[in-house]
């Protein structure tokens, strides 16, 4: 009958621990008795040596042994076999020089030759020994007999039964293996324990499916498109898949790391370190916008999963945008609308010279907005913003200006990064201004090129910022407002994070200062963003005789 392997882990460590402990056992028992046997001979040895010793210290024996002759009723035997009767010995035999016994404990073998050579102990030697004799086994010991003048005249030799000897080594077996059984019991019970344990956090996986489910893990973290960074207990990164390497711009060195170390200081690490705790939190990243999400585990330990929502915020702000541009063509239809009676009037009245003056002024004034702003800001992206900007606050009520000194060459390196930090500053200021109640609100826009430096800044009328959140308000989700249904596919305090965090990464600068008479300045400098001129830095762009008013350091308005 074939005696499978067990396939749970659990039950391999089980068995494997039950053949180790019961291993070690027979091991240690053999281990124990050998060394007891050869201590029991010795201990033997020992006795038989103090007996003839003991024996051959009597002077009387040598005395009888020279005077008298071998007889079994002689004084030598009757003293030897009182001595063998006392001390539990084998044999006491008492031989003279010739090697003839005087005595032994069968009287039939007195008068005759010992079986063993008795030589080394006539000439002086005492002898230990393990031998086989007349009267079986035993453990021996001779020693010299001498007489009063310390000549030799004889010997004892004494025997102890070696059956006893393995009899004391047999008795102590029982005890042994019940201590060795207890101690077989208790590992086996222990083992059981941890494979109990061993099999509930395992949740009964065979070792065979291991490998498989650790390979399927690493495809499935490494191919997913979501970003999924594992903490232990202590807060040490211990796994970060491809995505999350990406988003967060990880490298290989950042595994048993806590994320303050390899992360700078943001809402992405207070949720990574669960200082930051809920679910759908906005970050920014390295100029992405971040959804993550942080769910404990069970070992203390927590996952965190990183959604990239970038085009996804980018695409809310067209939205957004072209939801403007709906409601200011709205308006515009209405106005136009107007126009057309106005036109139509002028005409059934048959003053034709002032319909043609209406329509020129009408059209004239649109027509030289569109084209200062594309004198102004040549790059197609940047000015259809403003223009598209100019339209969502006439429909506000909010006049959108653009100061006098901004000139802003076509050669911008990335015009899609201009758009988000100029559109996002527009949109607040447009909120601000908004919902301020002035009587006659607006919003301007100063773009400047210093060099390869693109310098913007957006002013409002609006109710500025209190110097203590200047700082903060470029944190991520912060924000002063609830997002509104119709921006629910976004969500609120990521714009002014995101033009920070691309004013950064191009190694420039956003911030805030307050407006003379009241409002915000948002300035943001963003170097090497234009491509490079002949002009030098510093240098007022523009063609020869242009005014050009310098930037003032800490902002203000224009």
């Amino acid at each position: 009958m074939r005696i499978h392997w067990p396939r749970r882990i659990f039950a391999q460590v089980l068995t494997a621990q039950v053949a180790i402990t019961t291993g070690v056992m027979v091991l240690t028992t053999g281990l124990f008795l050998a060394p007891l046997g050869s201590e029991l001979d010795d201990q033997a040895m020992r006795r038989a040596l103090s007996i003839a010793q003991t024996t051959a210290a009597d002077p009387e024996l040598a005395r009888e042994l020279v005077a008298t002759e071998p007889d079994p009723r002689g004084p030598v035997q009757t003293g030897a076999e009182r001595i063998r009767t006392a001390t539990g010995a084998l044999y006491v035999v008492v031989m003279d020089t010739r090697g003839v016994r005087w005595s032994h404990t069968n009287t039939g073998e007195i008068g005759r030759h010992v079986s063993t050579d008795p030589s080394r102990t006539l000439a002086g030697r005492e002898v230990r020994q393990i031998d086989t004799g007349t009267l079986g086994r035993s453990a021996r010991a001779k020693v010299p007999l001498r007489d009063g003048r310390g000549r030799i005249v004889g010997a004892v030799s004494v025997g102890i039964a070696y059956d006893s000897v393995r009899g004391r080594l047999l008795g102590t077996i029982p005890g042994l293996l019940r201590y060795a059984g207890a101690a077989l019991a208790v590992g086996v019970l222990a083992a059981i324990a941890v494979s109990r344990r061993l099999r509930h956090r395992t949740h009964g996986v065979a070792f065979a499916d291991i490998s498989a489910l650790l390979d399927e893990r690493e495809a499935m973290l490494h191919s997913i498109r979501e970003g999924v960074v594992a903490c232990d207990r202590h807060g040490r990164i211990r796994l970060v898949n491809d995505e999350a390497a990406r988003l967060l711009g990880l490298g290989a060195g950042a595994a048993g790391r806590v994320p303050d170390e390899v992360l700078p200081a943001g809402r992405t690490t207070e949720v990574l370190t669960g200082r930051v705790a809920g679910t759908d939190l906005l970050a920014v990243s390295g100029g992405r916008v971040l959804v993550a999400n942080r769910v404990p585990t069970r070992d203390g330990g927590a996952v965190v999963t990183l959604r990239d929502r970038t085009e996804l915020e980018l695409l809310g702000r067209e939205l957004d945008s072209t939801q403007g541009l709906l409601d200011a063509l709205r308006a515009q239809d209405h106005e136009h609308a107007n126009r057309l009676h106005t036109l139509r009037g002028l005409l059934e009245l048959g003053r034709h010279e002032m319909a043609v003056e209406f329509v020129a002024q009408v059209a004239g004034a649109h027509r030289a907005s569109a084209e200062q702003i594309a004198e102004r800001v040549p790059d197609p992206l940047l000015s259809a913003l403003l223009v598209g900007k100019a339209a969502v606050a006439a429909e506000r009520g909010v006049s959108l200006r653009v100061s006098a000194t901004t000139l802003l060459p076509a050669t911008v390196v990335d015009p899609r990064d201009l758009v988000t930090v100029l559109g996002n500053l527009l949109d607040n200021a447009l909120d601000a201004v908004g919902g301020h109640g002035r009587a006659e609100p607006f919003v301007e826009v100063d773009l400047r090129a210093e060099g390869s430096t693109a310098v913007l800044r957006v002013s409002d009328t609006g109710p500025g910022v209190p110097p203590a959140l200047r700082e903060e308000i470029f944190a991520e989700g912060w924000s002063t407002k609830a997002a509104p249904p119709a921006a629910a596919h976004r969500g609120r305090g990521i714009g002014l994070a995101l033009v920070r965090r691309l004013a950064e990464r191009y190694g420039g600068m956003a911030r805030v200062t307050a407006r003379a008479g009241g409002g915000a300045v948002f300035t943001v400098v963003l170097p090497e963003a234009l491509a490079r001129e002949d002009s030098a830095p510093g240098e007022c762009p523009g063609a020869p005789g242009d005014s050009c008013t310098p930037l003032p350091a800490t902002g203000g308005t224009t």
